[in-house]
């Protein structure tokens, strides 16, 4: 029997849960013990009957920590820190883009922390981060949309068709999940959009559907500056797996663009690709730099708690259950699952980690990739 704890969300108007309900059942009738800290869905519509009524038990304070495995959405926040105690943490952990007094703590606790950013599928593909990346990038546009209202600090700009005439342009430098979600949600909205990116085989499916309205541009064959006048919102979108992003927009960009237009960096969670963005939150979601308005939340689908829940517990749903039933060892059957691992035995096991927050010292090979 495995003992699996739930914590509520601490991280600042973050809702999403970890666990629905249904995932709770079917772990405790495989016979393990599951601890859902009261409160812990309740944002996201999932009431502490619920899960009681699902066959978890409901605990309060730091007890759902006390556990083998324990199972959240966003990295621990200091005051969770005393709680990492050397059991198995499974949540996305972005740990080259956040205070290395974190990977520190994991290390001296000799956590053995998983990240939902760096697990991959057979294809290489990253399908926890997947659903999240998608919610994120349509977000993206629709915070772009509020803000540049004028009401809201912005140029005044609709994204959208006004009697078949299209306003509104956004420019995506990226052609991942979020790329392409942004990218269908601007042009559902009625705006033309111009994609950055590396692979338009990615997004030959937006390309034949929306003609004229959205053009793909080659990211080393494009001077960004050409982009940038005239741009409405500006939506950064690069991925590294389990790296830093790469700061791609300068401030000499920013100054390129238009008064009251907005940037929105999703890669935020990873240090940022827009030099001049920093982290926010839902709370205070905004500030300005040489009059552009800059969005840069670190945790986007947190502000749509239900829908992000329900896709998110599907996606770990089986990495759990695995790790319920055989511990470590299921990462010795499925390298994309071991590739999740970051820190184990006090040592770092995700080399770009330990370079990113100049680390290196601390890091040690994945036992589970060894050859």
């Amino acid at each position: 029997m495995t003992i699996i704890g739930v914590p509520r969300e601490t991280k600042p108007e973050e809702g999403r849960v970890s666990m629905t309900p249904s995932v709770v059942k079917q772990l405790v009738e495989l016979g393990h013990q599951v601890r859902i800290e009261c409160s812990a869905g309740e944002s996201a519509g999932f009431s502490d009957q619920d899960y009681s009524a699902s066959g978890a038990d409901l605990v309060k304070d730091e007890k759902a920590w006390n556990s083998d495995l324990v199972v959240k959405v966003k990295e621990p926040i200091s005051r969770e820190y005393p709680y990492l105690r050397g059991q198995m943490l499974f949540t996305f952990l972005h740990l080259s883009g956040v205070d290395r007094l974190l990977t520190e703590r994991l290390i001296s606790s000799r956590t053995t922390a998983l990240g939902y950013e760096t697990l991959e599928d057979g294809e290489g593909r990253l399908p926890i981060l997947a659903p999240m990346s998608a919610i994120a990038g349509n977000v993206a546009v629709q915070a772009g949309a509020h803000f540049l209202a004028k009401p809201h600090g912005g140029r005044g700009t609709q994204l959208g068709e006004v009697l078949g005439i299209p306003h509104g342009k956004v420019v995506i430098i990226g052609d991942g999940v979020v790329a392409q979600h942004a990218a269908s949600s601007a042009l559902g909205l009625g705006a033309k959009v111009v994609l950055l990116g590396l692979d338009e085989a990615k997004v030959s499916s937006l390309l034949s559907r929306y003609g004229d309205r959205i053009c793909f541009l080659r990211a080393p064959e494009v001077q960004l500056a050409d982009l940038l006048p005239g741009t409405d919102l500006l939506i950064g979108a690069v991925l590294r797996k389990g790296s830093r992003a790469d700061s791609i927009v300068k401030r000499d960009h920013i100054r390129l663009l238009p008064k009251g237009s907005v940037v929105v960096d999703v890669s935020i969670d990873q240090g940022g690709c827009i030099e001049t963005s920093r982290p926010t939150s839902h709370g205070s979601p905004v500030f300005e730099v040489d009059g552009v308005i800059h969005y840069a939340v670190t945790n986007m689908p947190g502000a749509y708690p239900r829908t992000a829940t329900m896709a998110l517990s599907n996606a770990v749903e089986p990495y759990v259950l695995k790790l319920a039933q055989c511990g470590l060892d299921a990462l010795s059957a499925d390298s994309g699952f071991a590739r999740s691992l970051q820190t184990l035995y006090g040592k770092i096991r995700l080399e770009s980690v330990a370079k990113d927050l100049d680390m290196i010292d601390l890091y040690a090979p994945n036992p589970y990739l060894a050859g």
